[in-house]
């Protein structure tokens, strides 16, 4: 029965559509409509593209980031046996690139099916090093205290992801279906660090793995459906821990400045899950929604640090292993109703636990006294939150819709060793949204939405409990902040041919003093965005878009006195703004050829400016410094032209044309008379060493950003389909 109730069901839907083709198209294009619909089809496309200029900038992920030739292949291949019903798909996405997506699928509907995924991701450092460091690529990196010490050259930094996925799924009755996906993702290459004990230029050599696991059950009935099962995760560092060598000129010994320096890296992990979540129907207008889950983190491995000797050796009373340990519970609920015609509801609850059961211990201290001063800051925290909606529709087209967030956190607090970061042992925040909607006209309908949202939370407090801190940083994730916001949206076509969409969004916070004097004091934010479409006729389409968006934040913090410099107080004055539009052209000029004209371009502006307020005797700014940082801008124009020339009806040829240009004013990573940044290149005497003592340059290592960069690409492609 429940066969020939599908063959029957399946029958009608296709005789429906026929019926549809036919007075849509008539009998020829109709049958054409209908294989292209019932009937796979794949297609193959394959060709060469060229850039005229390196592009370190814009070629971070997408595998072209050197002047040259590239492959281009694609390939999108389905088949399906009509007797047994089963699909095979393979996909496959920029193969002759570094950022390449292969896919393959077995399937058959409502049965069983399974993939197999491979991919590859690169991230390129885009910056120019010239560097004299030894040993790139290894755990043990070597620099030297004179710039003639080793031969100096430029080298590229960067990182690859490689990664495979399988999985599957069956179904094992009516109504249960069992899925399960493995994904082993390995991540290599280099990456910029510094020493941390100095300025020195390093690179870290990045060789890790992820494994991930994930189980599911699923049920689906006519009014309870069920989700649940198991995701498990481990992380594994082939490296870590790197040591920094350092070649002296002559010989010496100093315990804040040591030959030798290790650099501890994340170590080996592991998470595990379970989870249900779903939903029942008790309704036909009520539909109420579960979700659980518990999740236990761990990390024991042992600490590489802890067998090291000399000047390196750990704090005698330090554990060698962390013991980290992480319980996160989930619970969440929720109800949609609709009680009547005009009246919509929307309620739900969510329970938000994460108990860090890491043991607190202390890392530094004195070795001759055994007393710690530095430990470990386990924390955990519970966020209860919840939502209340309703929306009512009410005479001529208007809809209003209001609605309450809440959130409630309870935060603990480490009750020993030093604290060096600040703790807030609860933080609460209310917001409340209305809405009203309209559908003003046939081809016309907006909305207004107000949002006021207020947080809050007690007393900053110390490590041991007592008085809590006064005349420190507010940081801005936990300081108390008040929010208004606004936003209004615009759906037009005022023509058949046009239509256009609007939107405005305008936010205001402020950040109460209290008696926390540096931090936040306000901000605000705006963004303008507007997009269109125009269709001159069925061979003449035009979009286009253009958005502006405006931020600001107001800081207060303490610059303490230096080099003859007066104690003051640093008014900060922060703001982004950017602009970006688009436009796109395609025309169809013949049957054979049509042609797409575009531009793209975005253009932002970073400004810092500063007032101080002397609190003291002494100058305005320390000798040598010249005032407020000067505006940074990017900008980026890239022009885009393609056409395609139809050969026949399975095949084509598509040229394309694309010219970019990205130029920056950056600052970052230069010294402050323009000159290209260097790591430190002073005279460096070793101050209280033992033995001959050294005096040399150290390290000299340049780091440039090329301010503008332009290049161009063609391309040409054949597709194929079949």
């Amino acid at each position: 029965m429940h066969r020939t109730h599908s063959l029957r069901a399946h029958t009608l839907r296709l005789s429906l559509l026929t019926t549809a083709l036919l007075g849509a198209f008539g009998g020829a294009r109709a049958d054409e409509a209908l294989d292209e619909l019932t009937k796979p089809a794949s297609n193959v496309s394959i060709g060469w593209g060229y850039w005229s200029n390196d592009r370190p900038q814009q070629g971070i992920y997408d595998g072209m980031r050197s002047k040259g030739s590239y492959l281009l292949l694609d390939a999108d291949v389905a088949r399906r046996n009509e007797e047994t019903g089963t699909w095979f798909t393979l996909r496959g996405t920029n193969l002759g690139l570094d950022n390449r997506e292969l896919r393959g699928d077995y399937l058959r509907q409502g049965r069983y099916g399974g993939f197999l995924e491979y991919s590859k991701l690169p991230r390129d450092n885009p910056f120019s090093i010239n560097t004299g460091l030894q040993g790139i690529g290894s755990t043990t990196v070597t620099t030297g205290t004179n710039l003639g010490s080793f031969p100096r050259s430029e080298v590229e930094l960067g990182t690859e992801r490689e990664g495979i996925r399988v999985g599957g799924f069956a179904t094992l009755s009516p109504g249960w279906t069992a899925k399960l996906e493995f994904k082993n993702e390995d991540k290599k290459g280099t990456r910029q660090i510094g020493w941390g004990s100095a300025a020195l230029f390093s690179v870290e050599p990045v060789d890790s793995n992820i494994q991930q696991l994930d189980a599911t059950l699923q049920y689906a009935g006519e009014k309870l459906q069920l989700s649940g099962g198991y995701s498990g995760s481990a992380y594994q560092n082939h490296n870590p821990m790197l040591f920094e060598q350092l070649n002296r000129v002559s010989g010496g010994t100093n315990a804040s400045f040591n030959a030798v320096t290790p650099i501890s890296q994340p170590l080996d992990n592991q998470a595990h899950q379970v989870f249900v979540d779903g939903g029942y129907g008790f309704t036909s207008s009520t539909r109420g929604t579960f979700k659980a889950a518990y999740t236990l983190a761990t990390q024991d491995q042992h600490i590489p640090s802890y067998d090291l000797g000399g000047a390196n050796a750990p704090f005698v009373n330090a554990p060698s292993h962390l013991g980290g340990k992480v319980e996160t519970t989930l619970l969440q609920t929720g109800l949609t109703s609709r009680p009547s015609s005009k009246l919509s509801l929307m309620a739900n609850l969510r329970y938000y636990d994460v108990n860090d059961k890491t043991p607190l211990a202390g890392y530094v201290g004195s070795n001759t006294t055994g007393v710690a001063t530095v430990y470990n800051t386990p924390q955990s925290y519970t966020t209860t939150s919840g939502k209340l909606e309703a929306t009512y529709r009410l005479p001529l087209g208007f809809n209003i819709t209001g609605g309450v967030d809440y959130s409630d956190q309870d935060r603990s607090v480490p009750l020993t060793g030093a604290v060096y970061v600040p703790y807030r042992e609860s933080l609460n925040e209310i917001t409340y949204r209305a809405q009203l909607r309209r559908a003003m006209a046939e081809n016309l309908n907006g909305s207004f939405t107000y949002f006021h949202s207020d947080r809050s939370g007690g007393a900053f407090s110390r490590a041991d409990g007592t008085a809590p801190y006064s005349n420190q940083i507010n940081p801005i994730h936990l300081a108390d902040r008040i929010r208004d916001k606004v936003r209004a949206q615009l759906d037009w076509d005022p023509l058949e041919m046009l239509s256009m969409q609007f939107r405005a969004d305008f936010s205001h916070d402020d950040y109460p003093q209290g008696d926390r004097p540096y931090g936040p004091r306000d901000g605000s934010a705006q963004t303008y965005a507007v997009d269109m479409s125009y269709t001159f006729t069925d061979d003449w389409v035009l979009s286009a878009w253009y958005a502006y968006d405006l931020s600001k934040a107001r800081s207060v913090g303490y610059r303490q006195a230096s080099g003859g410099s007066a104690d003051a107080l640093r008014d900060a004055n922060l703001q982004e703004k950017g602009d970006s539009l688009g436009a796109t052209m395609r025309v169809k000029f013949s049957s054979k050829i049509e042609s797409g004209f575009g531009v793209d371009w975005y253009s932002s502006t970073n400004s810092s400016s500063q007032d101080l307020t002397l609190l003291g005797t002494g100058s305005a700014y320390p000798t040598g410094t010249t005032g407020p940082l000067s505006d940074t801008r990017n900008k980026l124009l890239r022009l885009k032209f393609d056409t395609k020339y139809l050969i026949d009806k399975a095949s084509d040829l598509t040229f394309g044309v694309v010219f970019e240009q990205w130029q920056t004013d950056d600052w970052a990573w230069n010294l402050a008379d323009g000159s290209p940044f260097s790591y430190y290149s002073g005279t460096q005497a070793c101050t209280g060493c033992t033995g001959a003592g050294y005096t040399g340059v150290v390290d000299g290592t340049t780091v440039t950003a090329k301010t503008k960069q332009a290049s161009t690409f063609v391309g040409l492609r054949y597709n194929y389909k079949f």
